[in-house]
């Protein structure tokens, strides 16, 4: 991967996450809150992936598939308990 496209990618992914940031900050709601919390994260993740493939990392990867799924546990858990724990 040629580090111009990594510095342009890891530009727009720190610009997703200044946006996301402000959309936690002054969101409406809780739910709007949670859904940019949750960019954020995996606009981290993605930041990660980026950097593990620019200086060749190879146990980016493993660490990339825990947290995403750890993100995914965490958004399910949210989303439940913003219904009061309906299902």
């Amino acid at each position: 991967m040629s580090a111009i496209i990594a510095g342009v990618v890891l530009g727009l992914l720190s610009l997703a996450i200044v946006l996301a940031a402000y959309r936690v900050w002054k969101g409406p709601s809780s739910g709007n809150s949670a859904v940019a919390g949750d960019l954020i994260f995996f606009a981290f993740i993605g930041a990660v992936a980026v950097l593990g493939v620019l200086f060749g990392i190879e146990a980016v990867m493993d660490i990339i598939l825990i947290a995403a799924l750890l993100g995914f546990l965490s958004v399910l858990s949210l989303a439940r308990w913003m219904q009061g724990g309906k299902r």
